[in-house]
């Protein structure tokens, strides 16, 4: 497993586990925060592997979701500007990657678009947290 793997890995357990001990999730408080980890966790950790073929074939899932995502009444413990922002940008770049898909983009740059939604995925749970 790469390091890369790992970090993803602690920083996912380290997320559930705080969720977890915090009582309702965010993910249970905001229904298309958690429709979208389900897109993201099925395809990003695969990518970590090399394994591309789930965001080839979802991508139009993952749009779709970020789309709802970024139109959806943000629960008010976390409707902030920056999390609003994020979630439309989430969906801009969810857009850019499923035409870098359609126009046969290398595997290095639809890995590296790949990467930068789940690191905007993550701030976007971060920011909830943000007091």
């Amino acid at each position: 497993m790469s390091i890369r793997s790992l970090r993803t890995l602690l920083m996912t357990t380290l997320l559930i586990s705080g969720l977890l001990a915090h009582g309702q999730s965010k993910f249970d408080k905001w229904q298309e925060l958690k429709d979208f980890h389900a897109v993201m966790s099925a395809t990003f950790h695969p990518s970590e592997e090399g394994n591309l073929e789930p965001i080839k074939t979802r991508i139009s899932e993952m749009v779709t979701k970020a789309a709802a995502l970024a139109q959806s009444n943000i629960p008010a413990e976390f409707n902030k500007k920056v999390v609003k922002d994020a979630a439309i940008k989430l969906a801009a770049d969810s857009r850019k990657l499923q035409e870098l898909i359609s126009n046969k983009g290398t595997d290095e740059a639809i890995k590296k678009s790949l990467i930068n939604l789940h690191e905007t995925f993550h701030f976007i749970v971060e920011k909830c947290d943000d007091k």
